[in-house]
């Protein structure tokens, strides 16, 4: 006994622990030192050693001190994904092991615990266990038998102790996966029904793809309370005393007692305002059809009439903004009487406006609907987001996102147009100038917009007659577009995107494709009507941002090259679209513009001449219709004369080697990271994807040629040419013009070395898609006539229809 008690200074644990070695859920239960130590090292406050870590449940986000700023855009995910990795085996063991503690046998390890034993109270010695006898050892003192027999008393055999632990833990985690994949099929199973929200039991690649949104299906709409009907008292003195105080929901709100209304201002000719108004119908209606035309027409009637009635700020705010955007889409080239048009019509829309108004009306959300398009159409851009800014504003303060209320068929269905036009609008010019959206999709339950033209909208409801063609606008098969915007942008948060990202999108853009008539098929041979250009247009110009995000450097190169040969595919396929289009300059938007100028770019460096060229001339054909015509082919002289540079610079490289070949050329010059940094073009532009600006350049930028000092008045932006073009009088005058950019494009393969068409394109096989059960817009031939016209022979294989449908194959090539 005096031996065993020698060699016992401390008591044995009271604790009859007989969990394994590694389990690291009692090593803060038996270990003798205090939990904050542990806490404070996983949840980094470690390093302040007088601060007192206050504890929080595992895996809990922490709120930031209130003097950090936001973390960096590119940590973020690396943020987020550490934090729900808190409470990870692994990192409560790093954060025991380190620092605490040493080994046997290694130095500093007498007079201090083993680190090994701190996960359990009582293990036995390598003697003690091969003998099978019961070990005594401490902390810090040799077991009995071992003092007895005089023989070392040590613990080397940690694996096998560690086994147990181990086989617990591979077990937790076959069932922590096979509870992953249950939960996922059930997920698969309900489908879109419930959509529920993303969680952290998820695996890595399911959180990636993100949900898009079934093409028809309707938002998911909200719970709400139903109504009492025993409060009414309740209800009316909640209207007589919240006055000044609070508003109620949109649909329960009393207009004010004095209407603003205004003077009618200098209105233009009425055969000017009816030619304005059709213009306006046959273009921006077609898209955004926010206005009950036959209503609206009755009220310009009856305000030309010859006692005209006052009317509100709001609505002739609204008259002004039609009439500008009509003036924006005439089908006659502007001239030097009719291009400030628009302007005068945009500053007598805001004149009429009261910038103080606290009581606003569905004319004006409408109003500033149309003044962000004009502005946008203008190339005003900064200007245009601000307006929408407040357009959105404005929704949002009548109910217009949500679901709500009770009101009169066409009341209600042009709140519903509205809203969605804003969400394009939205989400438009947000991926076009890489802000953050300002519309939530968990905050917009409205329902889509019915399929039926204006004027099958009555109050007594919808009524389209036998054999009648119910839809003829696009706003439908946009709204299913733009839609899926927010999950893209989610997407290309990522560095690269994966195969099977890609895929999933591609299906779903087929689908929305499939809203649209036969006739916007790339491959169709009939004749486009040009108002079906610009909402094929939001469909392409998505599929254009997909892939031309994995050009970037932190992409692998063979999938830089893939992201080279599928922009190009949905360049040729515009370039279909164009050729088969009549007038492509009529109802011509900014997005439509811009577009065709990104796919020329494409078609101008995989040596698509002739397709690059149908552009060039679709762009001649709009030129001041739209002001960002001109900067568009002011950058594609220069593209082309440095593609003319590198190509020889190329090919002298090549030849030292071997004999120029076409195929080496052409993948040469998809190498090229300044050329790669050219033909992605306004991708430069988002703070996020640009690889072009390093952060430390601090370089002023150049000092505009002209020393003329620009007015500083109000209609300075919508009256000046440079503004709205970004281009100074000196940079359009050395502008070279359409005429000789389509020659230096044609030219392109004379010059130099041979720049012959490329070879046959495998045609690469795609997956049938199932075909959404969606109201589709017409496809009646009086919107699509074959210009062919009878007896005449089909087109060849090599026209541009059928070479517009291929795709190159650059790794073929490879």
């Amino acid at each position: 006994m005096a031996t065993e008690s020698s060699h016992r200074p401390y008591a044995r644990s009271p604790n009859p622990s007989t969990r394994s070695y590694d389990s690291s859920s009692v090593s803060s239960a038996t270990s003798p030192r205090p939990p904050s130590r542990y806490l404070g090292g996983m949840l980094g406050t470690g390093s302040r050693p007088n601060a007192v870590s206050s504890p929080q449940p595992i895996g809990m986000l922490s709120l930031p001190p209130v003097n950090q700023g936001f973390p960096p855009y590119a940590s973020m995910s690396s943020s987020v994904m550490g934090r729900e990795s808190l409470a990870s085996t692994d990192s409560v063991m790093s954060a025991q092991g380190s620092g605490h503690g040493h080994l046997p046998g290694t130095p500093g390890s007498q007079g201090q615990k083993r680190a090994y034993r701190q996960r359990r109270k009582d293990p036995s010695c390598d003697a003690c266990r091969e003998r099978k006898v019961k070990c005594d050892a401490t902390e810090t003192t040799s077991c009995s038998e071992c003092s007895s027999r005089n023989v070392k008393c040590q613990f080397t055999k940690e694996t096998n102790r560690r086994m147990s632990s181990i086989k617990q833990v591979q077990d937790l985690e076959k069932q922590i996966d096979r509870m992953r994949r249950d939960n996922t099929n059930l997920r698969r199973m309900l489908g879109d029904r419930d959509a529920p929200p993303m969680d952290v039991d998820m695996e890595p690649a399911e959180r990636q793809m993100p949900q898009l949104p079934s093409i028809g299906s309707e938002p998911k709409q909200r719970k709400r309370h139903v109504p009492n009907p025993e409060l009414a008292r309740a209800r009316a003195n909640v209207q007589a005393f919240s006055k000044g105080i609070w508003k109620p929901p949109a649909q329960h709100r009393q207009p004010p007692s004095t209407m603003s209304d205004c003077s009618t201002p200098e209105l233009p000719p009425q055969d000017v305002a009816d030619r304005l108004l059709r213009n306006y119908s046959s273009s921006a209606h077609t898209m955004f059809p926010i206005l009950h035309m036959p209503t609206f027409q009755a009220m310009v009637d009856d305000l030309y009439r010859s006692n005209p009635r006052r009317v509100s700020s709001g609505w002739i705010s609204l008259f002004f903004a039609v009439l500008a955007t009509g003036s924006l889409f005439s089908p006659e080239p502007p001239t030097t009487a009719t291009f400030y048009r628009p302007a005068e019509l945009l500053e007598s829309a805001r004149k009429v406006m009261d910038p103080w108004n606290n009581h606003h009306t569905l004319d004006n959300a409408r109003a500033l609907v149309l003044i962000t398009i004009c502005l946008n159409e203008m190339n005003l851009k900064s200007a245009a987001w601000s307006w929408l800014g407040n357009a959105v504003r404005v929704g949002q303060d009548l109910g217009l996102y949500s679901e709500s209320g009770s009101w009169s068929v066409i009341e209600g269905e042009m709140r519903r147009r509205t809203w969605w036009a804003l969400y394009i609008l939205d989400r438009t010019m947000a991926t076009e100038l890489g802000h953050p959206f300002l519309v939530d999709d968990a905050d917009c339950d409205v329902s889509l917009p019915a399929a039926v033209d204006d004027h099958y909208l009555r109050e007594d409801g919808m009524r389209v007659p036998n054999g009648a063609e119910p839809l003829t606008h696009s706003l439908l098969a946009v709204v299913h577009v733009v839609r899926s915007y927010t999950c893209l942008v989610k997407s290309m948060e990522a560095p690269t995107l994966s195969a099977a990202q890609l895929s999933m999108f591609d299906g779903h853009f087929k689908k929305c494709l499939g809203t649209f008539p036969p006739t916007c098929e790339p491959s169709s041979t009939l004749a486009l009507a040009p108002h079906f250009l610009a909402p094929l247009t939001y469909l392409f110009h998505a599929r254009l941002l997909l892939h031309r995000h994995n050009l970037s450097p932190n992409s692998p190169p063979d999938v830089r090259l893939a992201a080279l040969e599928n922009c190009t595919h949905v360049a040729l396929e515009t370039a279909s679209l164009v050729s088969r289009t009549k007038s492509p300059a009529d109802g011509a938007t900014a997005l439509l513009t811009a577009h065709m100028f990104r796919s020329t770019l494409f078609l101008l460096l995989t040596g698509y001449l002739d397709h690059a060229t149908t552009l060039i001339c679709a762009l001649a054909a709009i030129d001041a219709r739209r002001d960002i015509a001109l900067s568009c082919g002011r950058y594609i002289s220069f593209f082309v004369s440095t593609l003319v540079a590198k190509r020889a610079e190329h090919a002298s490289f090549l030849s030292r080697r071997s004999s120029v070949d076409h195929a080496a050329l052409l993948m040469s010059l998809a190498r090229d990271e300044e050329l790669l940094a050219y033909v992605s073009a306004d991708q430069q532009a988002s703070p996020h994807r640009s690889w072009l600006w390093a952060a430390q350049d601090q370089e002023a930028p150049p000092r505009p040629k002209s020393s003329t000092p620009c007015p500083a008045t109000s209609e300075n932006a919508l009256f000046s040419s440079e503004l709205r073009t970004g281009l100074s009088e000196d940079e359009r005058r050395e502008w070279v013009g359409w005429a000789r950019l389509e020659s230096a494009a044609r030219g392109l393969a004379s010059t130099g070395t041979s720049w012959a068409p490329l070879p046959p394109p495998q045609v690469k096989s795609e997956s049938p898609v199932a075909t959404a059960e969606v109201q589709r817009l017409s496809g009646a031939p009086r919107l699509a006539v074959d210009r062919r016209g009878p007896g005449s022979p089909a087109p060849a294989a090599s026209s541009v229809a059928t070479r517009g449908a291929e795709r190159i194959s650059i790794a073929n090539i490879i």
